[in-house]
């Protein structure tokens, strides 16, 4: 399965548009992770531990948007937007979907 963001795969002529498909994952934020990002903000630097979160959410979304265009008979995603959404009461957990066009190329 091949997904990019443009609207074609270059060398590759669309044969079929099977439609739009989608993969959303949402993850719950950890209370000693949070602990351990508000120390990193107070001091400064990069928070690792919600960026990996955040690489985990983003590639499991983007694996099920793959997969649900492989059930349409599909072999490549093309016009891929990604999109994070902030959840919850206290904004507690993070949304990340993926979206685009099943094609077969």
């Amino acid at each position: 399965m091949f997904s990019t963001t443009t609207n074609a795969v270059e060398g590759h002529p669309v044969r079929e548009y099977l439609g739009i498909v989608t993969g959303e994952v949402i993850v719950g934020a950890n209370l000693f992770r949070d602990l351990f990002a508000s120390i990193t903000d107070i001091v400064g630097g990069r928070s690792g531990k919600y960026e990996d979160v955040l690489a985990r959410a983003r590639k499991e979304a983007i694996q099920e948007m793959e997969a649900e265009a492989a059930r349409l008979g599909g072999n490549a995603v093309i016009g891929v937007d990604l999109d994070y959404e902030v959840l919850g009461q206290n904004g507690s957990m993070l949304m990340v979907s993926a979206s685009g066009t099943a094609v077969v190329v």
